[in-house]
């Protein structure tokens, strides 16, 4: 079966793990998942990302997610802004600011994947891919 949006899945296989106390979650193989998993380590959302072969042989990725010394996710909301049916582009003045600066957006750049501090720093903007608190 064909995946249209895998960000989408990806995003909701770790809200699935979260909400069930998950340490690891396996997620499908792409270089634009690979990069949005790369954000979330730089920015402390979660411990690592590792490729693996799935049970049928295929790439995957492994996501190690990351709790506070309580037992509560980091992550406590994740929603995807752009999506396949409806694109959302932002100029460096227009990239929104989460939970005022609390949370991180994720961009797609003509620099590669990065958050939003990064492509403030860097002067440009692309598509808001997700938000993340």
């Amino acid at each position: 079966m064909a995946m249209n949006d895998t960000v989408s899945d990806m995003l909701t296989r770790i809200r699935n793990g979260l909400a069930v106390n998950r340490q690891t979650v396996d997620i499908i193989a792409s270089r634009l998942n690979k990069a949005v998993a790369g954000v979330l380590e730089r920015e402390g959302y979660i411990h690592g990302v590792r490729d693996i072969q799935d049970r049928r042989g295929h790439a995957a990725l492994r996501v190690m997610l990351k709790y506070d010394h309580d037992g509560e996710p980091l992550i406590s909301k994740v929603s995807r802004v752009s999506r396949p049916g409806c694109r959302v582009y932002r100029g460096v003045r227009e990239i929104p600011e989460v939970l005022n600066g609390l949370g991180i957006s994720v961009l797609s750049t003509s620099r590669g994947v990065m958050s939003d501090r990064e492509a403030r720093t860097a002067g440009i903007g692309g598509e808001v891919l997700c938000e993340i608190w």
